[in-house]
């Protein structure tokens, strides 16, 4: 019998006006960045940044950034700043295209 197995392998999204919701569980201090699939909807990113003054969460949006096609302007923590999981919320995109462009990068 297996344990851990998620039922769902794809990242919970929050619709809010001109913005999407999700949470990124991040691993940071790694020996290169990628992502590392899905866990419990949340989006699980390895980091090479260490945790330290804000380099790990820059490099989180630098990633986000890269892999969705949007403005780092455009992206943002808006919880967790101090916590392995991160709430992000990305401006100017539809739940719909910020879904497509996540299973790309997964």
């Amino acid at each position: 019998m297996s344990e851990n197995v998620p039922a769902d392998k794809s990242v919970k999204i929050i619709c809010r006006p001109n913005t999407a919701v999700f949470y990124v569980k991040v691993i940071a201090g790694s020996s290169r960045t990628a992502p590392a699939g899905v866990q419990n909807g949340m989006l699980k990113i390895k980091l090479s940044a260490a945790p330290q003054r804000g380099k790990a969460n820059q490099a989180l949006v630098d990633f986000l950034a890269d892999k969705l096609g949007v403005k780092k302007k455009f992206i943002r923590i808006t919880a967790g700043l101090t916590s392995k999981v991160k709430q992000i919320t990305v401006e100017q995109i539809t739940p719909q295209a910020l879904m497509e462009k996540l299973e790309s990068v997964i």
